[in-house]
């Protein structure tokens, strides 16, 4: 596969409404858009198909070097071009409107700026409907393009002349700069009521300082002073930008079937809300002060009843759709090559059917910090966390797919046990600090029964070590949680003899892996990289063990694999690539919270 077709996938940063968002390469070109909302098909995804994904190039027509960063404290995109005979920039950004008909324009604007000397651009807009799968037709008149598919139509204004290219699909423009000379491009959801709108440069000035306002308003919010305060405030941001407005929901991640292994399987669709991932993130937005964020998602999980479910496997599904629905069927791509070849492309995704009972103790923390930092919750929502709990009651001690998702078949996961644990020690807190109504002897003897089992059978006499499954020696970065959950003492001897076996199986240079394939098979072909959110547990887990200096060093390191914008994908792969969708919430949220508690721990 020819890698001069496709950017690296950290080599991007994210532009977005709280709708959907879009990736730039560091080259000017957008290879990811899907429109209306994260979810929907793509309209531009060259990222997986530099052929037939369709994309918007934008670029100077010299020889250039480049340089991309966010305007300071926004996600407010800026792409630089460096030429012999000028610079010149793009300006990327979403606006953020509450206006609900606005809202649904979805507009991108796309600034060109010349900084200095002169340069020529051109731009290319190569859309392609429905995961390229859909036919569109192309009107262009003068300044403004329609491009009109029979599930969505786009219209493409510009300060600039457009012009159709010989197959009548796409649009051309090219342009010549002076220093202090800007053109303008929008690009706007019409029909349905929403008729075209041009965007003078005027109009797109205001836009832009609109836009910056908005996110420098909201960071402000930030309650985190610390000493990573760059890396953090962009997790942050990051996180913002992966929440869907109207629902309160937070996607795992805003792309598709970016690669864990090029040319590998392991290629998922993340646009949907896994309960973990967005209950860990309410706990990162709380640490932060973003107590809004952590009302919203309250308010999705209760006004889509999500806990009130009554499925086969329980209450909970393992994810929803953003707008909660519970149908999420996985489906092939076949027509497009994936990223650098990595097929296939998956739609959908078929793990909603897995039992995984740790995302019970996610989200009943994630309930138990928003009643403690956030809101006392309501009476309603206390009869929901008591429904869940008792039935986890009669139900934790039970094999199932576990935090990775394997595709092996069931197993007595010891984290899973661990989430459950957490779910009940959370509620009786609740509980107790409240003076709730619980069936509390029973909740304790549950409680009581996974911390007995955890201790007999999910400790490894031979290996010195809590291992991953139930009498087994396999080790699993996700026990790094034990301390974090308060399981254990984060200086217990049988803790710090785990932390050590961990550190020699599983920590490559601070960087660490889930567990090895080869010892615990997965279900799935090849290898996968370290896994990043892992990396940022150990450094947790070092720091709470006392072992400062270490965990500063782990964590400073890491930093150092994020993208030049401070943006980290799901994995690093051997040579120090980002693999797997990008950016990922879960990686970041994991960031701020180590950032958070060794900043605390070093005083």
């Amino acid at each position: 596969m020819d890698g001069a077709r496709y950017l690296p996938i950290s080599e991007h940063g994210l532009i977005g409404d709280l709708r959907t968002v879009a990736l730039v390469g560091n080259n000017g070109t957008i290879d990811w858009y899907c429109c209306p909302r994260f979810d929907a098909p793509s309209v531009f995804a060259s990222i997986l198909d530099a052929d037939k994904g369709g994309s918007w190039e934008l670029a100077a027509d010299v020889p250039t070097r480049t340089r991309q960063f966010y305007f300071p404290d926004t996600n407010v995109l800026i792409t630089r071009f460096f030429a012999a005979d000028g610079v010149a920039e793009i300006q990327d950004f979403m606006p953020v409107v509450d206006d609900s008909r606005e809202a649904d324009r979805h507009r991108l604007i796309r600034r060109v700026v010349c900084v200095r000397g002169t340069l020529p651009f051109r731009a290319r807009i190569a859309p392609r409907f429905g995961y390229g799968a859909e036919a569109h037709t192309t009107h262009v008149e003068g300044h403004t393009a329609v491009f009109r598919s029979p599930s969505l139509t786009l219209a493409l204004t510009a300060t600039v002349p457009l012009e159709a290219d010989t197959g009548g699909l796409d649009v051309w423009s090219r342009f010549k700069l002076l220093e202090g000379e800007s053109h303008v491009f929008a690009l706007d959801r019409i029909g349905d009521g929403l008729p075209p709108r041009s965007c003078p440069r005027a109009e797109a000035q205001e836009q832009a300082e609109a836009t910056v306002r908005f996110w420098r308003r909201w960071l402000a919010g930030s309650r985190y002073h610390g000493r990573w305060r760059e890396m953090v405030n962009r997790s942050a941001l990051l996180l913002k930008l992966l929440t869907y407005a109207p629902t309160g929901a937070i996607v795992a991640a805003p792309t598709t079937s970016l690669p864990e292994q090029i040319g590998g399987e392991r290629n998922w669709d993340y646009r949907y809300v896994w309960v973990r991932d967005a209950a860990f993130c309410v706990y990162a937005m709380l640490r932060l002060g973003f107590t809004s964020e952590a009302e919203a998602f309250m308010a999705f999980l209760s006004e889509r009843g999500i806990m009130r479910g009554t499925g086969e496997s329980g209450p909970l599904q393992i994810m929803y759709g953003i707008d909660g629905r519970t149908d999420l069927p996985e489906y092939e791509l076949a027509h497009l090559e994936g990223h650098l070849g990595s097929a296939p492309v998956r739609v959908g995704n078929a793990a909603t059917g897995q039992l995984q009972l740790d995302i019970y103790g996610a989200l009943i923390d994630s309930v138990y910090l928003y009643d403690k930092w956030g809101q006392p919750i309501s009476s309603d929502r206390w009869d929901e966390v008591g429904a869940v709990v008792d039935w986890l009651c009669e139900h934790w001690d039970q094999p199932d797919e576990g935090v990775w998702e394997t595709r092996g078949g069931r197993r007595n996961f010891v984290y899973s046990r661990l989430m459950c644990w957490v779910a009940l020690e959370r509620a009786i807190r609740m509980a107790n600090r409240r003076g709730l109504p619980a069936d509390l002897t029973r909740w304790r003897e549950s409680r009581d029964a996974i911390y007995r089992q955890i201790m007999a059978r999910g400790w490894s006499a031979e290996r010195g070590a809590f291992v991953q499954g139930l009498d087994g020696h396999v080790l699993d970065a996700s026990l790094l949680m034990m301390p974090m959950a308060k399981f254990v003492s984060p200086t217990d001897p049988k803790w710090l003899s785990t932390l050590d076996a961990l550190t020699t199986d599983l920590v490559s240079d601070s960087l660490v892996y889930r567990y090895d394939p080869t010892a615990s098979p997965d279900g799935l072909h090849g290898p996968e990289g370290t896994f990043s959110i892992c990396s940022f547990w150990y450094v947790e887990a070092l720091a709470r063990a006392g072992r400062l200096e270490e965990a500063r060093l782990a964590f400073e390191k890491m930093l150092t694999y994020a993208n030049h914008l401070g943006l980290f994908a799901e994995e690093i792969g051997p040579t120090g690539e980002q693999l797997g969708n990008f950016p990922q919430a879960f990686t970041h949220l994991s960031l701020i919270s180590a950032a958070f508690n060794l900043d605390r721990a070093l005083g």
